[in-house]
C-alpha cells in the first residue's frame, strides 16, 4: 500500500458506525497514523440508527444508564453526560429514553473529531450501493454514481427491517399492513379508535404497544409462543460468576448446567437474573462450542426462552405493560396469522386458534430480519453475489473471522469488516451496545494493523533467514516453535499459539497450527485455524508465505494434491525447514514423500544447508534407510555434538543400532539419552518404543512390560503415539509369542485421536489404527475401517490399507489362510504407507504368526531365517528354534 494518508470507509452512521469511527479515530491518533475515516450514510445525524432515533419517551433503554459508555476506560461517561444534559442527579440504575443515548453518541463523535490531529472524519451523506475489490483495497459505489476508493471498509449497517414471510399474501397486500414499524411515519395512518394486531411479542411489540396504547383501543399481540420479555430488577443485580461449562458436550448438557446455575443463584439469594447475566461474557464462546445441529435446535424454542430472560423490559415499561394488560387494552396469546381479508371497516384476521379479530392495522413486530439473503439491499446482495461475503452460519448475518473480518466465498481475503447484528451467526448475541463497543476495539485494531505496515521496516526472520510477516514478539514465539520441531521437542504447538495470540493477523502462524492439527491429530480446530489464516489475508504476506498457506490449504482439502503443492513450494523455497519437516517421514511427521523420493528430496538440499545440524540429522536418517550405516552414524554423531537434544539425530542413530542388531549397546545408549533429554523430547514415547524393541529382541519380557507400564501406557502417552507406539508394541508382543497379559488395549483406543480411528488422515495413521483394532481383537472395527479405505480416493488406502485391514480381521477371526493371503499381498506394498522399516516390520511379524497358526511352519522359518541373515536377534533365533521345521522345501 502506498504511504501517506490511509482511507477507511464506515458504511452506516448509527450507534455501531459511530462507536467504530470513535475507536478508529482515537486509535489512529494514538499510533500517529494519518487516517481519513469516511462515514457513509444518507442520514442527517449520527448515532441514532433504528434503535435511538425514536422520539417516544416511553421507548427507554433496555439497560441502566450506568452500564453504557462509549469511551474506553471511563464506564461512567454516559452517566456523567446525562447528569449534565438533564441537569439533575441521574441514578446509575435509571432507564432513560433512548433518544438521549443517540444524542450522546453524536456528541462523543463530534468531540473526537474536534480533537483533530493525524486522524480526520469526513461525512459522505449518500447510500453505499455496491463494493468491489481493487488492488489497493475496496471501491464503494454510491447512490449518486460516484465511487470512493479506500484501503479498508467496515459495514456498520445495524439491523434489517423485519421479514414478512409469516404474513399471508392478502395481509401483505393490504394498505393496513405495517411492514416496518420503525420506518418514518409508519404508524401515522392508524386511527386512534381502531384496534391493532401486533404480530410478535418481543421487545419490538412492547415498544409498539406503548406507542399505540389508547383508552378506546384494544391491542392484540400474537406470536407462536405468546411469551413476553421478563422484567428487569428495580435494584442492581449482583455479580455472579459464570459456571464452568467445559464438560457440556451438547445442548442438553448445556441446558442442564444453565438450569443448575440458575437454581444455585436463586438458592444463594441472588435471584435468577444474576445467573442469566453471568453468561454475557461467555455467550459467544458457548455458542461457537455447540455443534451445528445443536445450534439449529437452540434456534427453535430454547432460543426464545433464553431471549425473554436475557433481554428484559425496564421496570417502568414492565409496569406499564402489566397495567394495560390488566385493563384488557393489551391481549397476548399464542398463535399464528392464517388469513386476512380487507374490507371498508378494516382487516379481518383469522388466527391459528380459530379466533378472528377485526383491526385497523396489522403491525409487523417480529423483529429484524437476520438473513442477509432475504434483504433487498444492493450492497449486501452485491457482496454475496460476488463472493466478497457469504452468509453466516444458519443464514444469520454474514460469516466473519474472530476479529469481525468478512469471510469470502473464495480463498482470498478482502479488507472488509463488520460488527453488531451482522455477526449473529458466529457470536449469537451481538446486538447490545456493550458487545458492539468491544467489537469496535477489535475491528479498529485489526484495520489499523493491516494498514500500518511500513515497507521500510525490516521484517523479523526465521532460523534460516526467511522473512516473517508479523511482529517481533510473535516471530520469537514462532521461531521457538519451529526450533522445537527441528529438535523434535514437545511444546511447539503451544509456542505457535503464543505467536498468533501476540499477533492475531499472523497468517503463517494460523496455517502452521492447522497443519499440525491435521498431521498430528492434535486437538486443533483445523477448519477454524485455516479460516483465520485466510481471513488474515495476503496484504501483509510475501510470496513465500502465500505459497505456504496455499499448500497447507490444498493439503487440508486433498492430502495427495496438497502434498504435491507442498513439494512444489519446497522447490521454490528450499530454506523453508518447516515445510520440509512435514514432507519428509520422520519421528514428528508421517511425511508426504516415500522411499527414494524422500531420499532425493533430502539429498537435493545439501548445498542449501551444508553441515547444519538439523539437515545432518535428516540426512542421517536417509543414510540408515539406504543401509549406509557408517555414514548415518557419523552424521548423527556430528549433529548430536552440535545439538545434543536433536531428536531427529537420536532417531537416526536408534535405527542404526536396531537395524544392525546392536541391541545391548543400543539399549544402554538410548536409555541414557532419555534420562538426560527425554523430558523435553516430543518423541520420548517413540524412543521408549525403540528401547522396548531392543528389550523385546533380547527376550527380556519383564523389562518390556515394565517399560510399557511406565512409559507407554496412558496417561504417560496421549494422542497419535498411543497407536503408533503403544498399541503397535502390544500387538508385536502378541504375535511374537510374548504377550503382555496385564496390558489393556481399550485405554489406548480411548486416548487415541478419534479421527484416526474413524477417518484416518493418512495411510500411516490408518495402518496403526488397524493394528490397534487387531490388538483389541475388534474385527467389526477392522471391517468398518476396511470399507472406509476401500472407498477412499487415495490408491494407497484402497490398495494397501484395505487388504491389510482384511488380513488383520482374518487374524482376529482365526481365518488363517485368508490372513496369510491378504498379508502376503500387502507386504511388498507397505512402504507406500510411510514410516520406517522398523514400524512396518510389525506386519511382517504378523504374517509369520499367521503362517505358524495356518500350519505353514516352513514358510515362517524361511522368513525368520532371511531376517536373521540381515541382522542378529535373540528373539528371532528363539522363534526359529521353536518351529518343527527350519526351512521350506
Amino acid at each position: 500500500m502506498a504511504h501517506g494518508r490511509r482511507k477507511v470507509a464506515i458504511v452506516g452512521a448509527g450507534a455501531s458506525g459511530v462507536i467504530a469511527a470513535v475507536r478508529l479515530l482515537t486509535t489512529a491518533e494514538e499510533r500517529r497514523i494519518a487516517l481519513d475515516v469516511l462515514l457513509v450514510d444518507p442520514a442527517k445525524s449520527t448515532g441514532r440508527g433504528v434503535a435511538y432515533s425514536t422520539r417516544e419517551s416511553s421507548h427507554v433503554l433496555n439497560v441502566p444508564v450506568g452500564t453504557l459508555s462509549a469511551v474506553a476506560g471511563d464506564p461512567d461517561h454516559f452517566l456523567c453526560w446525562a447528569r449534565i444534559r438533564l441537569g439533575r442527579d441521574v441514578e446509575a440504575g435509571e432507564y432513560l429514553p433512548r433518544r438521549y443515548f443517540g444524542t450522546y453518541l453524536d456528541e462523543v463523535l463530534e468531540e473526537t473529531e474536534q480533537r483533530g490531529g493525524t486522524a480526520r472524519l469526513r461525512r459522505v451523506r449518500e447510500r453505499a450501493v455496491g463494493a468491489e475489490r481493487r488492488a489497493g483495497g475496496i471501491a464503494l459505489s454510491l447512490s449518486s454514481g460516484a465511487v470512493v476508493e479506500v484501503q479498508a471498509a467496515l459495514l456498520a449497517i445495524g439491523v434489517f427491517p423485519p421479514g414478512c414471510d409469516w404474513a399471508p399474501a392478502e395481509v401483505r397486500a393490504s394498505s393496513r399492513f405495517v411492514r416496518n414499524p420503525w420506518a418514518p411515519g409508519a404508524l401515522a395512518s392508524i386511527s386512534d379508535t381502531e384496534d391493532v394486531l401486533l404480530v410478535g411479542t418481543g421487545l419490538t411489540m412492547v415498544d409498539m404497544a406503548l406507542a399505540l396504547d389508547r383508552p378506546q383501543r384494544t391491542l392484540h399481540a400474537v406470536s407462536r409462543h405468546g411469551l413476553l420479555p421478563r422484567r428487569h430488577s428495580s435494584t442492581p443485580v449482583p455479580d455472579f460468576p459464570a459456571p464452568d461449562l467445559s464438560d457440556c458436550a451438547d445442548l442438553e448438557s448445556l441446558r442442564g448446567a444453565v438450569l443448575q446455575h440458575v437454581r444455585t443463584s436463586a438458592r444463594d439469594g441472588l435471584g435468577w437474573r444474576a445467573a442469566i447475566d453471568s453468561f454475557r461474557p461467555v455467550t459467544a464462546r458457548v455458542w461457537s462450542g455447540l455443534s451445528e445441529p445443536d445450534q439449529e435446535r437452540f434456534l427453535g424454542s430454547p432460543s426464545r426462552l433464553w431471549e425473554i430472560h436475557r433481554h428484559r423490559m425496564a421496570p417502568a415499561v414492565a409496569d406499564q405493560v402489566r397495567r394495560i394488560r390488566t385493563e384488557d387494552r393489551l391481549l397476548v396469546r399464542a398463535g399464528q396469522v392464517l388469513t386476512g381479508e380487507t374490507d371498508r371497516d378494516g382487516l379481518r384476521v383469522v388466527l391459528s386458534d380459530g379466533r378472528a379479530v377485526r383491526v385497523g392495522a396489522v403491525v409487523n413486530c417480529t423483529g429484524p430480519e437476520r438473513d442477509p439473503r432475504a434483504v433487498r439491499d444492493p450492497l449486501l446482495s452485491g457482496l454475496l453475489d460476488s463472493g466478497l461475503a457469504r452468509a453466516g452460519p444458519h443464514g444469520l448475518g454474514l460469516d466473519t473471522a474472530e476479529d469481525g473480518r468478512l469471510r469470502t466465498a473464495g480463498p482470498a481475503a478482502v479488507p472488509l469488516w463488520t460488527l453488531g447484528s451482522l455477526r449473529a451467526g458466529n457470536l449469537w448475541e451481538t446486538n447490545a451496545f456493550p458487545e458492539i463497543r468491544e467489537q469496535a476495539d477489535v475491528v479498529a485494531d485489526g484495520i489499523l494493523s493491516l494498514l500500518d505496515a511500513p515497507k521500510t521496516t525490516r521484517k523479523p526472520r526465521d532460523r534460516y533467514g526467511l522473512p516473517l510477516s508479523t511482529t517481533r514478539q510473535a516471530a520469537e514465539a514462532f521461531n521457538e516453535g519451529v526450533d522445537r520441531i527441528l529438535r523434535g521437542q514437545h511444546g511447539a504447538l503451544e509456542r505457535f499459539a503464543d505467536a498468533v495470540a501476540a499477533d492475531p493477523g499472523f497468517v503463517v502462524g494460523h496455517a502452521t497450527i492447522a497443519l499440525l492439527g491435521h498431521e498430528w491429530g492434535a486437538p486443533v480446530d483445523v477448519a477454524s485455524r485455516m479460516r483465520s489464516a485466510v481471513d488474515a489475508g495476503v496484504v501483509r504476506t510475501d510470496e513465500r508465505e502465500q505459497s505456504f498457506v496455499a499448500a497447507v490449504t490444498a493439503r487440508m482439502a486433498n492430502p495427495a494434491a496438497g502434498g504435491r503443492a507442498l513439494l512444489s513450494h519446497i522447490v521454490d523455497h528450499p530454506r523453508d525447514a518447516l515445510a520440509i519437516s512435514v514432507a519428509v517421514p520422520t519421528i514428528a511427521f508421517g511425511g508426504i514423500t516415500r522411499g527414494k523420493d524422500s531420499w532425493s528430496l533430502v539429498e537435493s538440499l545439501g548445498r542449501t544447508y551444508g553441515d547444519d545440524w538439523w539437515y545432518s540429522s535428516q540426512l542421517a536418517f536417509v543414510r540408515q534407510e539406504q543401509e549406509r550405516w557408517e555414514e548415518a552414524e557419523t552424521l548423527a554423531a556430528g549433529a548430536l555434538a552440535e545439538e545434543p537434544a536433536s531428536g531427529h539425530a537420536v532417531h537416526a542413530r536408534a535405527h542404526v543400532f536396531y537395524e544392525t542388531g546392536a541391541h545391548r549397546p543400543g539399549l544402554a545408549w538410548i536409555d541414557q539419552w532419555i534420562r538426560q533429554f527425554g523430558a523435553s523430547a516430543d518423541g520420548r514415547a517413540h524412543f521408549s518404543w525403540h528401547a522396548a524393541l531392543h528389550e523385546l529382541m533380547l527376550v527380556d519380557d519383564t523389562a518390556v512390560r515394565r517399560r510399557y507400564a511406565r512409559d507407554l501406557a496412558p496417561p504417560s502417552v496421549t494422542g497419535a503415539r498411543v497407536l503408533v507406539d503403544s498399541a503397535s508394541l502390544l500387538w508385536r508382543c502378541e504375535v511374537t509369542g510374548r504377550p503382555d497379559d496385564e496390558a489393556e488395549v481399550e485405554p489406548l483406543l480411548e486416548a487415541a485421536p478419534a479421527e484416526w480411528l474413524v477417518r484416518p488422515p493418512s495411510p500411516f495413521a490408518a495402518m496403526h489404527a488397524a493394528i490397534a483394532f487387531a490388538a483389541a481383537h475388534d474385527a467389526d472395527s477392522l471391517v468398518r475401517l476396511q470399507r472406509h479405505a476401500r472407498d477412499h480416493t487415495s490408491s494407497t488406502f484402497a490398495e494397501v490399507v484395505a487388504p491389510l485391514c482384511a488380513g488383520l480381521a482374518a487374524i482376529v477371526e482365526q481365518r488363517w489362510t485368508t490372513a496369510v493371503d491378504m498379508l502376503r499381498f500387502v507386504r511388498p506394498k507397505l512402504s507406500r504407507v510411510g514410516g520406517s522399516d522398523a514400524q512396518r516390520e510389525v506386519v511382517e511379524d504378523t504374517l509369520v504368526h499367521a503362517l505358524i497358526r495356518a500350519g505353514r511352519q516352513a514358510e515362517a522359518a524361511d522368513m525368520l531365517s532371511a531376517r536373521l541373515d540381515r541382522r542378529p536377534s535373540p528373539l528371532d533365533e528363539l522363534r526359529l528354534s521353536e518351529l518343527p521345521v527350519r526351512h521350506a522345501d
